[in-house]
């Protein structure tokens, strides 16, 4: 059984490197410099880590408006390894108002440094550089946490009764933020809600925190919460605060309502009739047991993994040596190479060690139509390959077969392989997870509809992986990875989780097989814990999992 699991993880470098600690990394920054005399910045901090001499982004924090010394309430989770030298770089972008990618950010500076150097010194601070080596009079500091052995997360949503009136000529705005208070007297940011409009009377979205995040596992340990009227201009008005725990908000757990009285110490002591500047409310305290990825690979859960090829025309003739697609007696072509790479991985995690395999964008026979989602073994009725061998076999075969031609649809692949997982997320159960991985050459023509495909997929127990092969501008693409802002359908309606990662394979070329599965592969489990946790699916017994289970040679 052991083996199912091991040796994938072996290949991705994490048995070989036993990870020795969990770290959350906070991030604050001070002395931003404002964009002009009427506005400051709209910060956001992008952490990168280095691999193979290459930086890739790992996570980002929230953009917060009108702030030149921006404490984020996001933290970066991260593995610690002793025995490696993990290299990061923070980047700090203003991201105008409208637009949370990078691509129109302007950069303030960055901070390069090692994981061990952190977690050392506990609060690292150091100076800001911008190209050339300049640092100005902007900073940041990035404080470690080693997380203790308890990943249970709790569901708190809290709303408010008549808070005070902190704008002239409407109601305020109200936000509400949580800290927790440290042993050494420092306060830690855990939550910042959001936003709520010309209300004094808000109810916020619920939201979820890990217990190790909220109290460090200590239940009696203070919290503070912070309610403010927020301003454009970055310069919030205090409403009031109140001192809380966590013990004390399990109370509602027992059907107790708790609320509390908020406070405005300055208006306590001036004003004698005062009693508070309003009453905080929660509504809803719910503990949510946490499941690894082991935990659900080890109970069952089968990843059934899906490969898309790009046949399109702008791929070149398979016959020229030039085309991404010519097939060199010694030397695998791109397509190749990510195929392996990823699929060696994945297929460790599947039984039956059979692959479905799909093209798009050709003219199949017998009547040579464009097809965006033909088997690459032109067997419709069954289109899976014996191991990642057989998905080469098969792709090698259909070359000569078929025309290259076009366009670059690729939400008809998505919506066949949603469809299969659609099926599998009617059994409440944690038995299938589907991962696709789509091999292209270029941008994609059918953007409105992939983006609806993506959107709908979310919902399901699916992921998918884009390697972008070639030399291509595959700038584009980036708006289907989650990371860069929050995808949405033609509609408006945004991706219920981030299921895509998206990598261009130019990225790898000098770099091993593993570097690129490693770095395409990464986030899937999170994913598959994600999609599972929120779904209240959890694993299946090792003993009813292991009578029921086959294993394929």
């Amino acid at each position: 059984m052991s083996n199912i699991y091991e040796s994938a993880e072996a290949t991705l470098g994490f048995i070989s490197s036993p990870c020795l600690a969990k770290v959350e990394l906070r991030m604050a920054c001070r002395g931003i410099s404002d964009r002009d005399a009427l506005s400051k910045p709209d910060p956001c901090v992008v952490l990168k880590m280095q691999s193979h001499g290459q930086w890739f982004e790992v996570d980002r924090t929230e953009v917060i408006r009108s702030s030149s010394g921006p404490v984020f309430s996001k933290i970066f989770l991260v593995d610690y390894y002793f025995e490696e030298v993990q290299r990061l770089r923070f980047e700090l972008h203003d991201i105008s108002s409208g637009n949370n990618g990078l691509r129109d950010a302007d950069f303030l500076g960055a901070m390069e440094c090692t994981l061990g150097q952190i977690v050392s010194q506990r609060k690292l601070t150091r100076a800001l550089y911008k190209p050339g080596n300049t640092s100005g009079k902007s900073s940041i500091t990035v404080t470690a946490e080693e997380l203790s052995g308890n990943d249970d997360y709790v569901e708190l949503c809290f709303s408010a009764r008549k808070l005070d009136d902190k704008d002239f000529f409407s109601k305020s705005d109200p936000f509400l933020e949580i800290f927790r208070m440290n042993d050494d007297g420092t306060e830690s940011l855990v939550h910042r809600t959001e936003t709520i409009m010309n209300n004094l009377s808000p109810v916020w979205k619920s939201f979820k925190v890990s217990l190790n995040t909220l109290c460090s596992g200590d239940q009696d340990r203070e919290l503070k919460c912070t309610v403010w009227d927020w301003d454009s201009n970055g310069k919030h008005d205090f409403i009031g605060e109140f001192q809380t725990t966590f013990k004390e908000t399990r109370a509602e757990l027992e059907g107790k309502q708790l609320q509390w009285e908020c406070i405005n110490p300055k208006y306590q002591m001036k004003k004698k009739n005062y009693r508070n500047s309003g009453v905080v409310i929660l509504n809803h305290c719910k503990i949510i047991k946490m499941y690894s990825f082991l935990e659900y690979i080890m109970g069952g859960c089968q990843i059934q993994f899906t490969v898309a090829i790009d046949f399109t025309a702008s791929n070149g003739d398979p016959r020229n040596s030039c085309s991404l697609h010519y097939i060199h007696p010694y030397q695998p072509n791109e397509y190749l190479k990510a195929l392996v790479a990823v699929g060696e991985i994945c297929q460790d995690y599947d039984s039956d060690k059979m692959f479905p395999a799909f093209g798009f964008g050709a003219l199949i026979p017998p009547d040579f139509k464009v097809s965006h989602d033909f088997a690459v073994n032109f067997d419709e009725d069954n289109p899976e390959c014996a191991g990642i061998q057989g998905v080469v076999e098969a792709y090698q075969n259909c070359l000569p077969k078929i025309q290259l031609y076009g366009p670059t649809n690729i939400a008809p692949i998505i919506q066949k392989v949603a469809s299969s997982a659609s099926e599998e997320m009617h059994t409440k159960e944690a038995m299938e997870y589907f991962i696709l991985l789509i091999l292209t050459d270029g941008v994609i023509t059918d953007m409105a509809d992939t983006r609806e495909a993506i959107v709908h997929a979310s919902h399901l127990p699916m992921s998918v992986i884009i390697v972008g092969v070639g030399n291509a501008d595959f700038t584009d693409m980036q708006i289907l990875d989650g990371d860069d802002g929050i995808l949405r359908s033609p509609k408006g309606e945004p991706v219920l989780r981030d299921i895509v990662q998206f990598v261009p394979f130019k990225d790898f070329k000098h770099a091993s097989p593993a570097a690129l599965a490693k770095s395409v592969l990464a986030e899937v489990p999170n994913q598959v814990v994600d999609y599972y946790n929120a779904k209240g699916i959890t694993p299946k017994c090792m003993s009813d999992y292991e009578s029921t289970r086959t294993f394929s040679p």
